[in-house]
């Protein structure tokens, strides 16, 4: 071994002892002819002194010393002066006497220093260009360590629970999952694709079918995807887990004591409230305007269509007439807001594909402010206040549009709202379960019916709610999983009838023979006695991110891709040669 200790272990109880560090200069002081080094490694900071009176051999080579050259140094600990004591380092009552020392490795000057306090200065493109240094900063290598620990807890949790970790296949087929497939060329079949998996989902099913009742895997993922700050671009990890002979409760009473378990171990935050509250995906949207509202704070959405239908304000009665609704959002202490501020909210409600976002400010003494005020009437406004419990300082927004429209419109102004009054508490995490999602939407770009979700879940009320119901009614055994405002993960029970199966795929638009073609895999196993089976796949990377308070998921990553998904360390995407295209029959059309 070439070091006998980190440079984050000794104490004053080993003074005395004769020690050998191995680590990266971090800082260099010049002190009466003393040199003073900080040495670094992943453990912690180590102070080594290097007095010319002890050796002026080893004085004279640490002179040569600078930022980042990694050395290796032998030398006696020794107790430090107590006005030299560093109360913030778990080293600072100690120091290493350099008695011998190696320059195993010199460093150019680098672009930026490695140093916490000066790290948010540093322009993110230059840091993700220089990975391997930025690496070196203490906070990130605790976010892997912490990322170790909890994929290692999480594997003890299941293997105590029987699960068993199975590996799935990389190279896949293309599957109608809901994003781009990253596709594969083959050369052995040319014109043929693999897809890189969005999920394990097809081949998790297939063994349950196999009679492995209990698998999980910590699982990587490709989607084609737009980056966000929540969204890592091109690959992430879940934690993939299925289950047999399940309902929908047994998933969520595994999957739940997990959850807090993590949250208490790794992390400082408060849970909300334990059980996590459920709500159904209707309730979700109508009361918080999203399927992953953010439960840290209140500001509830209310439903004021009974009580405005029958007044005159043409543009509330007539999306009523329409079979719309009006929904109406108190924000406490909202007056304060500037006409700026509206005027932000009235572009986000716009971006949502509301017609606008009219408002009433409430003052003191029961009077109100608002351009819609002369169309409501004094009584109608003061029944609205009273209804949704306004105030004095309140603010109260209003949507008027089909029912999807409106919930979308007001929760994108809640969560807003939530944001600039400061009600987003990072010390709180806010766990939901929302179920009973809808089987299908439709999609207005392409006119027709499209899966919601899941195109593998179970239908609640099996074939003959397929047969009998309008598709878009049907609900799914489908559930989310959501906290602070992010989706966590998504789960259901799984379709495993081939009459539904082809029936569900029907109404969304395919043929009997394109899903013969696309699973027909599928179909065959399940034409051999398959289970009832359900499973879940929480992303551990955004989880992490929640947990460990992220501005950014790029932080839970070693060698993350930037906010244009491009590793700019290994300059990726790239251009490959022309001889790889031709071994895969592949000519490049970029006209």
């Amino acid at each position: 071994m070439l070091r006998t200790h980190t440079c984050g272990q000794l104490r004053k109880k080993d003074v005395g002892k004769v020690v050998t560090l191995g680590g990266w200069v971090h800082r260099r002081r010049d002190h009466g002819g003393v040199i003073f080094i900080d040495l670094r490694d992943r453990y912690g900071l180590t102070q080594l002194t290097f007095d010319p009176k002890i050796s002026k051999t080893t004085w004279q080579e640490a002179d040569k010393l600078r930022s980042e050259w990694v050395i290796k140094i032998e030398g006696r600990v020794t107790k430090r002066p107590k006005e030299m004591v560093n109360k913030k380092l778990p080293t600072g009552e100690i120091e290493i006497k350099g008695e011998k020392l190696e320059i195993l490795s010199q460093a150019k000057t680098p672009p930026f220093e490695i140093d916490e306090e000066k790290a948010h200065q540093i322009n993110e493109n230059i840091r993700l260009r220089y990975r391997f240094l930025d690496l070196r900063r203490r906070k990130l290598q605790e976010i892997l360590e912490k990322r170790d620990k909890v994929i290692q807890y999480i594997r003890d949790y299941f293997h105590q629970r029987d699960f068993i970790e199975i590996q799935t296949p990389i190279l896949a087929n293309s599957s109608p999952e809901g994003a781009r497939d990253y596709l594969v060329p083959s050369r052995l079949y040319p014109g043929k694709f693999y897809a890189l998996p969005q999920a394990p989902q097809q081949f998790k099913q297939l063994l349950m079918v196999a009679g492995f009742d209990r698998y999980f895997q910590i699982a990587p993922c490709f989607r084609d995807e737009d980056p966000r700050a929540d969204r890592h671009p091109g690959d992430f990890y879940q934690l993939d887990l299925e289950m047999s002979f399940v309902e929908q409760e047994d998933v969520w009473q595994t999957i739940e004591p997990l959850m807090i378990q993590l949250s208490q171990k790794f992390s400082d935050k408060k849970i909300k409230k334990k059980p996590f509250p459920r709500l159904t995906w209707r309730e979700a949207m109508a009361k918080y305007g999203s399927d992953k509202p953010d439960l840290r704070f209140d500001l509830p959405i209310e439903d004021i269509s009974d009580l405005v239908k029958n007044f005159g304000f043409s543009v509330f009665t007539q999306a009523i007439k329409e079979g719309g609704v009006v929904h109406a959002l108190k924000i406490d202490g909202g007056a304060k807001f500037s006409r700026s501020q509206i005027d932000q909210l009235t572009g986000i409600a716009r971006q949502n594909k509301a017609k606008g976002l009219a408002y009433i400010v409430v003052k003191e003494k029961n009077e109100f402010n608002s351009p819609i005020i002369k169309f409501l009437g004094d009584k109608l406004t003061k029944e609205i206040a009273k209804f949704i419990r306004a105030k004095s300082g309140d603010i109260i927004f209003f949507g008027a549009d089909k029912w999807l429209v409106v919930c979308k419109a007001l929760g994108a102004v809640r969560d807003e709202c939530g944001r600039s009054l400061g009600l987003k508490d990072n010390k709180l995490v806010a766990w939901a379960w929302v179920y009973n999602f809808p089987l299908y939407e439709y999609n207005e770009e392409e006119k027709k019916i499209d899966f919601s979700h899941n195109p593998f879940s179970l239908p609640q009320g099996g074939l003959r709610a397929l047969e009998k119901k309008d598709p878009l009614a049907v609900l799914a055994y489908q559930y989310d999983l959501v906290c602070n405002g992010y989706e966590i993960s998504s789960g259901a029970i799984r379709n495993y009838e081939p009459k539904i199966m082809y029936k569900a795929f029907e109404i969304a638009g395919y043929t009997k023979e394109e899903v013969d073609k696309k699973f027909g895999h599928m179909i065959r196993a399940f034409s051999y006695g398959a289970p009832p089976h359900g499973g879940f796949a929480p992303g551990i990377d955004r989880l992490m991110m929640i947990l460990f308070d992220c501005d950014s998921i790029r932080d839970i990553y070693a060698f993350p891709k930037d906010g244009q998904a491009r590793d700019l360390m290994l300059e990726t995407p790239s251009e490959v040669e022309e001889k790889q295209l031709k071994e895969l029959k592949i000519k490049l059309d970029l006209g």
